[in-house]
């Protein structure tokens, strides 16, 4: 069972699967014009714990008009996010406001939705500059040249009953050549206890593809956890790997695996190649 290692799966990586999105078109003044947090939440579906506070700071040099929009984020086998509106699932009070330059304002963020929800869900929170010119700079004919930065931030928020948890099968492991920005010569940090790797070509190393599924009620965040895959080399030797939590995040993100059925194929770098047809086991360990 990897029930307890899930666990501890989500309290080491929670805070990795934030996404923070800036974007606009040139810099005018600030590097930076606001701040977000926290970039990650947990709720529950009723009771004291079902409501979040994001705090949105203006470290701009003028005044900061935002507003909010939710979106539930879903996931699929490959890994595709699908983001679906869901406003009407929370109460977020204030929706938008101006904030003064060094100024604060906490958005508070109730959950409406389903008391009785049977599985968790994850949300982003954004938190979304508007293009308004709050100072009314406008008028003043040398702004005609410069373009303002609009940023656009998220912060994740995920919704569980109480009591949830995740419950992570490896269906398949099989051996794959994985395509890598990184390259074969940065696997190096990988244990393994047999020869280095057969040469691969530029990009392209030995590697496992993997599908899991998690038939639990909470989400499972994947790269919380070492990986360790076992079996044998093309020439019949035992090969044991070791990935760590890091080197899992690098290639693979956070590896967000939805509740209830949810399936992912994950393309593992190994830097170590396995033989074909034999079986390869795989544990996660923290």
């Amino acid at each position: 069972m990897l029930i307890q290692t899930m666990k501890r799966m989500r309290k080491a990586i929670v805070h990795s699967l934030a996404t923070v999105l800036a974007l606009g078109l040139v810099l005018i003044t600030d590097a930076e014009a606001m701040r977000v947090s926290p970039m990650v939440s947990e709720i529950t579906t009723r009771g004291a714990g079902s409501s979040a506070r994001i705090e949105v700071q203006n470290v701009g040099s003028t005044s900061l008009a935002f507003e909010t929009r939710i979106t539930r984020i879903e996931f699929d086998e490959n890994g595709q996010m699908i983001e679906t509106p869901s406003d009407d699932e929370f109460l977020v009070f204030p929706p938008q406001g101006v904030i003064p330059v060094n100024g604060r304002q906490v958005v508070r963020v109730q959950w409406v939705g389903d008391p009785e929800l049977a599985v968790s869900r994850a949300y982003y929170v954004g938190i979304h500059q508007l293009p308004v010119d709050v100072e009314g700079t406008a008028s003043d004919a040398a702004v005609g040249a410069q373009v303002q930065l609009v940023y656009h931030m998220k912060s994740l928020l995920t919704v569980a009953p109480p009591g949830a948890e995740p419950d992570v099968r490896v269906l398949s492991a099989v051996p794959a050549m994985v395509t890598t920005a990184a390259g074969p010569l940065e696997l190096t940090s990988a244990t393994t206890e047999t020869a280095a790797a057969p040469a691969a070509a530029p990009g392209e190393v030995p590697g496992v593809e993997v599908e899991l599924r998690n038939t639990g009620t909470r989400y499972a965040l994947m790269s919380g956890a070492d990986w360790t895959f076992e079996g044998k080399d093309p020439q019949g030797q035992d090969v044991r790997v070791r990935l760590t939590a890091n080197q899992i995040n690098e290639a693979v993100g956070v590896g967000y695996l939805a509740p209830a059925g949810g399936r992912r194929v994950f393309r593992v770098p190994t830097g170590q190649a396995f033989a074909e047809g034999q079986p390869i086991k795989l544990s996660f360990s923290q």
